[in-house]
C-alpha cells in the first residue's frame, strides 16, 4: 500500500489521540486536513494562523515524536495556513509556514525541533488586559454571591447562577440568560458566577466581555482579515459570559459569526452566560436560528426587589461601608425609592455623603429631603402593580377583579389597558407582565397591546380612556 500525505497523517492522529484530553483532539486536530507528502515532508493545513501558532506552542513536541514515528528522524512539518477571506475574493489567502520558523513564510520546509521556544501566543486583536496566552478573565471581583442578595426577585437567577457555578457546562442551564430591566444586577450576577467559577476551577478559561465589545472586535478583525482568527480565539474559551446580549440586534454580521461560536462551545461541553434587558421573545432584530438557541437553557429574570430585599440590600452596603443608620430611616429609603438596586444604593450614597461633608446627623427630615431630590432628578419607572392600581381605581374596581378571568367586557378592556400601559411604561417582558396581571402568557399580553392600539384609532370613548389613564401615569 502506497504511503500518502492523508495515510501518514491518520497514523499521527492515531498516537495523538491516546495521548492527549479528548476535547483537545476535537478542538485542534480534528480540523486540520494533510495536503501534500513530498520525501520526508508532511504538509498540512490549519483554518487561522492564531491555530497554527497555538499548536506550536503546546502540541509541538507530541508532534514531532508522532511525525518521527512515521518518516524518521529527517521529518518535517509544514503547516499551510488557509483564510476565509472577508473581502470577497475568489481564493482565499495561503501561506506556507515551516514548523517553528515564524519568519520563513513561503521558505524551505524546516525541521520540527525538540525543544520549541517559540514566542509567546499572540491574541488575534486586542482586548485591554488581555495578552499573549494568559486570558485575563476581565471580571470584576467586588461582584460576588456574598453581596448579591436573594429575594423572591431574584431567586431562581441566583440559584441557577449558582449550580452553573459549581458544575459550569454540566447543567441543562447552559446557557444562562439572565434578563431584566436597568439597575435590577445582570451584570453583578454575570460576574458573580465568573468569579465563583475562577475559584472552584482556575484552571478553566473564564472571560466576561460585553456585546458591544464583543461587536466591535469581529469588525475590526473583518477589516484586518482576521475573521478566523477571532473565531478560533473565542472556541478556546471555557465559559464566555457576555453581556447585554440584546447589543447585537441588527447587527447580522456579528450574529452571524456568534451563532458558530455558540454552536462550538455549546457542543464540547463550554458554559455560555449571557445577559440582556429582555426576554428572548421580546427581543427584536434577532435572528430565530439565534434566538432558539438561547431558548436551549434557562432564562431567569431579575425584577424589582420587594420591601424586605430593598431593606436587606440597604443594611449590606451600610455594613461594607462601616456606616451605621437607624432603622427607621432605612425602612423610609426602602419604602420610597422602589425602582431598582442602582438607585436605591445611590440614595443612600447621597444621604451619607449630605450627612458626612454638611456634619449634620442622619435624621429622617434630612432623608425625606435627600430622598425627595434623588426621586425628582431620577427617570421614574412605573411599577406594574402601580398602573393596576390606576387602572383598577379608574374602572372602580378591586385589583382582583382585573386580575380575574371574567370575560366581560369592562373587565377585559381595563385588563388589557393595564398590560397595554406595563408594556408602554415598564420594561418588564411581555411573560412577566402576563404573569402579574392574572397569571396569562406573553400572547395575551401581545393581542391585548394591539387590541388597544386598535380600539384607540376606531372607539372614540376607548381613545379618551387610554389619554384619562396616561395622564394619571405621567403625573
Amino acid at each position: 500500500m502506497s504511503v500518502t500525505a492523508q495515510s501518514v497523517w491518520n497514523n499521527c492522529l492515531e498516537f495523538i489521540k491516546d495521548n492527549i484530553q479528548p476535547q483537545a483532539y476535537k478542538t485542534w486536530f480534528e480540523p486540520i486536513v494533510a495536503v501534500k507528502l513530498t520525501d520526508t515532508a508532511l504538509s498540512i493545513q490549519v483554518p487561522s494562523k492564531f491555530f497554527y501558532e497555538w499548536l506550536e506552542e503546546h502540541y509541538v513536541k507530541i508532534l514531532k515524536v508522532s511525525l518521527t514515528k512515521e518518516l524518521g528522524e529527517t521529518a518535517k512539518l509544514v503547516y499551510i495556513i488557509r483564510m476565509e477571506n472577508t473581502y470577497g475574493n475568489k481564493q482565499p489567502f495561503t501561506e506556507k509556514i515551516p514548523s517553528s520558523n515564524r519568519s520563513a513564510v513561503k521558505s524551505q520546509n524546516v525541521d520540527i525541533p525538540l525543544n520549541n521556544k517559540s514566542p509567546e501566543l499572540r491574541n488575534p486583536f486586542v482586548i485591554p488586559g488581555i495578552r499573549n496566552v494568559k486570558i485575563e478573565s476581565q471580571l470584576n471581583p467586588n461582584y460576588s454571591f456574598e453581596n448579591f442578595l436573594e429575594g423572591d426577585s431574584n431567586r431562581l437567577a441566583r440559584s441557577a447562577g449558582l449550580a452553573v457555578a459549581a458544575k459550569p457546562g454540566g447543567t441543562s442551564f447552559n446557557p444562562l440568560l439572565i434578563f431584566g430591566g436597568v439597575g435590577l444586577g445582570k451584570t453583578h450576577l454575570a460576574h458573580a458566577i465568573g468569579v465563583d467559577i475562577k475559584d472552584k476551577y482556575p484552571e478553566k478559561t473564564v472571560l466576561y466581555i460585553s456585546a458591544e465589545k464583543f461587536t466591535q472586535q469581529y469588525i475590526d478583525a473583518v477589516k484586518k482579515n482576521n475573521r478566523n482568527d477571532f473565531i478560533h480565539f473565542y472556541q478556546i474559551i471555557d465559559v464566555l459570559i457576555i453581556d447585554d446580549v440584546q447589543f447585537l440586534s441588527g447587527k447580522t454580521g456579528t450574529q452571524d459569526v456568534f451563532f458558530h461560536i455558540f454552536n462550538h462551545l455549546h457542543q464540547n461541553g463550554k458554559q455560555v452566560i449571557l445577559t440582556s434587558d429582555k426576554a428572548p421573545v421580546d427581543m427584536q432584530d434577532i435572528e430565530q436560528r439565534l434566538l432558539s438557541r438561547f431558548k436551549w437553557g434557562l432564562s431567569a429574570e431579575l425584577q424589582n426587589p420587594d420591601f424586605e430585599t430593598r431593606v436587606s440590600i440597604l443594611k449590606n452596603k451600610l455594613y461594607r461601608d462601616g456606616v451605621e443608620m437607624p432603622e427607621d430611616i432605612i425602612d423610609y429609603v426602602a419604602k420610597n425609592i422602589k425602582s431598582n438596586v442602582r438607585e436605591l444604593e445611590g440614595a443612600i450614597i447621597s444621604l451619607i455623603a449630605q450627612s458626612s461633608f454638611n456634619k449634620k446627623e442622619i435624621t429622617i427630615d434630612l432623608a425625606k429631603v435627600i430622598v425627595e431630590k434623588f426621586v425628582k432628578n431620577t427617570k421614574r419607572e412605573v411599577s406594574i402593580d402601580y398602573i393596576q392600581k390606576v387602572v383598577s381605581d379608574y374602572f372602580q374596581m378591586d385589583i382582583d377583579t382585573l386580575q380575574s378571568k371574567t370575560r366581560k367586557r369592562h373587565i377585559v378592556q381595563a385588563r388589557q389597558l393595564a398590560m397595554f400601559f406595563a408594556k408602554k411604561f415598564t420594561k418588564a417582558s411581555l411573560a412577566s407582565i402576563g404573569s402579574q396581571i392574572g397569571k396569562r402568557d406573553h400572547a395575551t399580553v401581545l393581542h391585548a397591546c394591539k387590541t388597544v392600539h386598535n380600539l384607540s384609532s376606531t372607539d372614540k370613548q376607548f381613545r379618551k380612556y387610554v389619554e384619562d389613564i396616561t395622564k394619571k401615569l405621567s403625573v
